[in-house]
């Protein structure tokens, strides 16, 4: 009798597997290496692994999830064919030489992602996350017409507070104010967290909300896009989540080095764009519609030139990692990167090294502790592939380092949400600032140069190689599970 159930057992498993391995293979059609990882580990944990896959590996990349007939509407659609016309054609106006010097890259934003180009912005950066909310919370008590804020960690501590009860006194004046999370990012928050805003008269969405109480099994396809919108002109995108670690008050992280921009100039246009898609979509029941007070005309505040670019599991293109792959391969002296976790799949890695064995200056900064085991050692997992090609890599140690920044060769420039790892290329919906402009694009490279030169220290070939047996090990399993951490 014990003999037969157990034989039903694994009979039972053996079936599991078996449909899970055709899912992923046949229907699926997911990138081999990923299928691969998710195959090894169906075969070495059976249970615990299709489990896992019931959690972690829905695919929604043939899934439509935003509707843009409204933007289709407005014209934005004819906006960007007139672009990829003049662009292709060489017709286009450009303000700035370093644009039209970098058209090709422009001209793939704009075909596979919308992404139209914007020029005369006026960009600051931050570094610091307390010079960054003290900013956000003054411009949130200017603002005379709307606040659109979006993040995907949303939390009500000491920062949290500070900034829900600054959205509260303005829906209680009457600026529009919408506040929209990551149910899984902002998982400690509550309704109950955000009801002074909606008695106010402002309203609140989660994205991809929890179907089942306390837990959300969706783990996977979270909104990782970090977004504020003041009155139609102003905006803010970065890596900065709201809470008390991002202005350095855990003692876990110490410092928190990130980078966020403040934009004010036609992009915010764009950014107004994106946050309506997500709204809309979390919040189907009270959607934002087209007005003319969202758009507001805006004077030149700047010089920059910039594209928005997002990307998701929904689309068919990985956008924002073909913009680094191809601002790398255009890089003829100098790429500086920073970000907390390297884990490029081979595409990437390929570019980086190329451009290293070219003799191209690059330059990698990563974080001296984890945030997450596994994806820690799956980023010093990859450091020696680029270390053998020549690039040059730096640890910081001044506290957490979190910036999402790629520069290249002193003129063009990427900061946002994106992390260089699969999860952010292929599982989160992020958003990033392609730049174009000399002077944002040296002051993020000296940003870069004063980590390296104050809170980092360089790792050598010669020091990585000399890493114990316990490291390797780690290296090796997380480097292993890398393609679906």
């Amino acid at each position: 009798m014990e003999n037969t159930i157990v034989s039903v057992f694994f009979a039972v498993l053996l079936v599991f597997n078996i449909f899970s391995a055709f899912v992923i293979v046949f229907l699926e059609k997911r990138n081999p290496t990923t299928a691969w990882a998710w195959l090894m580990l169906l075969f070495f944990l059976p249970i615990i692994g299709f489990v896992l896959y019931l959690i972690f590996g829905q695919n929604l990349t043939r899934k439509r999830l935003f509707d843009t007939s409204e933007m289709k509407s407005i014209g934005i659609e004819d906006l960007i064919q007139e672009q990829l016309h003049a662009v292709k054609n060489g017709s286009f106006s450009f303000s700035d030489g370093i644009a039209a010097k970098h058209r090709d890259l422009i001209y793939m934003h704009l075909k596979n992602n919308g992404a139209l180009l914007t020029q005369l912005n006026d960009v600051q950066i931050f570094t610091d996350g307390r010079k960054k909310f003290d900013s956000l919370l003054r411009d949130i008590a200017s603002a005379r017409d709307h606040v659109h804020l979006q993040y995907y960690i949303l939390r009500n501590d000491e920062l949290g507070a500070q900034i829900i009860e600054a959205l509260r006194k303005k829906a209680e004046e009457g600026v529009l104010v919408r506040v929209l999370y990551d149910d899984m990012g902002s998982r400690t928050l509550s309704k109950s967290d955000l009801s002074g805003i909606v008695e106010a008269g402002g309203e609140t969405a989660a994205f991809f909300p929890k179907r089942l109480p306390l837990i959300n099994l969706r783990l996977n396809y979270r909104n990782h896009r970090k977004l504020v919108i003041i009155d139609g002109h102003l905006g803010y995108i970065g890596g900065f989540n709201i809470g008390d670690e991002y202005v350095g008050l855990n003692k876990a992280f110490g410092y928190w080095r990130d980078t966020h921009l403040r934009i004010e100039g036609q992009t915010v246009k764009a950014m107004q764009t994106r946050f309506f898609l997500d709204w809309n979509q979390a919040n189907s029941h009270h959607p934002i519609h087209y007005a003319l007070h969202y758009f507001p005309a805006s004077p030149n505040f700047g010089t920059s030139s910039m594209q928005i670019v997002s990307s998701g599991p929904d689309s068919e293109w990985e956008q924002i990692k073909n913009g680094y792959i191809k601002m790398i391969n255009t890089a003829k002296h100098s790429v500086t990167i920073q970000t907390p976790y390297f884990i490029p799949d081979e595409s990437l890695m390929d570019a980086i090294r190329i451009a290293s064995l070219s003799g191209v200056d690059v330059r990698i900064m990563i974080p001296d502790k984890p945030d997450h085991p596994f994806v820690y050692w799956a980023t010093y997992s990859h450091i020696g592939m680029i270390l053998r090609a020549g690039a040059r890599v730096y640890i910081y140690n001044n506290g957490f380092i979190h910036a999402k920044t790629i520069t290249v060769d002193g003129e063009i420039s990427s900061v946002g949400t994106a992390n260089i790892d699969v999860r952010s290329f292929r599982l989160n919906f992020e958003i990033n600032a392609f730049i174009y402009h000399a002077e944002t694009t040296r002051d993020l490279t000296n940003a870069f140069l004063y980590d390296m030169e104050t809170h980092a220290s360089e790792v050598t070939l010669a020091e990585y190689e000399k890493r114990s047996l316990w490291i390797r090990s780690k290296e090796a399993v997380s480097h292993l599970l890398s393609p679906i951490l």
